[in-house]
C-alpha cells in the first residue's frame, strides 16, 4: 500500500454535514468517511466515501463532489462535448497522459486508505486513466488533493470562476432544487 500525505483539507462529517449533503443531492449521501473538501461557507464540496457501502455494495467513488453549484457548471461544460476533446489529447499527448495516469494511481491509493472492494481495485473514477469520463469525479480528486495531482482537472477547474478556491456561491444556489441539483450529477 503506498502512503500518502493527508488529504489537506480533510475533515469530519458531522450530522448537520449529511442534511446539507441530503439538501444538495435530493437523497442521503452513502458511505460518507469525511467532508475532503469544503465550500468557503464550510458547506461540503466533496465527500469521501468508502469503497464499500453500509449494503456491500462496491462504490469506486471515493471522492464525490456535491456542491450544486459547481456540479451545474461540470455539467454544462460535459454538454459542450469537452470530455471528448480532452480524450482526444489524452491520446496526442504523452506528458499528459502519463500525468493523468499518475491521477489514476493516486486516486486507487487514496481509496485503498479506506478499505478494499475487489471488484473495483483497478476502476479509479472519470475515466480515468485513458479517457475523460466525468468531469464531476475529475474535478472531485483535484479539490480533495489540491493542485497538481489531476492536470486534466486542474485545467477544467481554471477555466471555471471561483471554482479552485470553491467561493461560495450556496446562497445563490440554494434556490436550485433538489431535483436540478440530482440531475446535474
Amino acid at each position: 500500500m503506498t502512503t500518502l500525505p493527508s488529504l489537506p483539507f480533510d475533515s469530519p462529517a458531522a450530522a448537520h454535514d449529511l442534511e446539507v449533503m441530503r439538501a444538495q443531492l435530493g437523497r442521503d449521501m452513502r458511505g460518507v468517511v469525511s467532508i475532503a473538501r469544503r465550500c468557503s461557507c464550510g458547506r461540503p464540496a466533496v465527500v469521501r466515501t468508502a469503497p464499500r457501502l453500509e449494503d456491500g455494495t462496491p462504490f469506486p467513488t471515493s471522492l464525490y463532489l456535491t456542491l450544486p453549484w459547481l456540479t451545474l457548471e461540470l455539467s454544462r461544460l460535459e454538454a459542450t462535448g469537452l470530455m471528448a476533446e480532452l480524450s482526444a489529447r489524452l491520446e496526442r499527448d504523452e506528458e499528459l497522459a502519463a500525468a493523468y495516469r499518475a491521477a489514476h494511481e493516486r486516486y486507487l491509493a487514496r481509496r485503498e486508505e479506506l478499505g478494499d472492494a475487489e471488484e473495483v481495485r483497478h476502476v479509479s473514477a472519470g475515466g480515468m486513466p485513458t479517457r475523460v469520463k466525468c468531469l464531476h469525479a475529475v474535478a472531485g480528486q483535484a479539490l480533495a488533493e489540491g493542485p497538481g495531482i489531476n492536470p486534466i482537472a486542474d485545467e477544467v477547474l481554471a477555466g471555471i470562476a471561483g471554482a479552485t478556491e470553491l467561493v461560495c456561491r450556496c446562497d445563490a444556489s440554494a434556490e436550485t432544487t433538489s431535483e436540478n441539483a440530482t440531475e446535474a450529477r
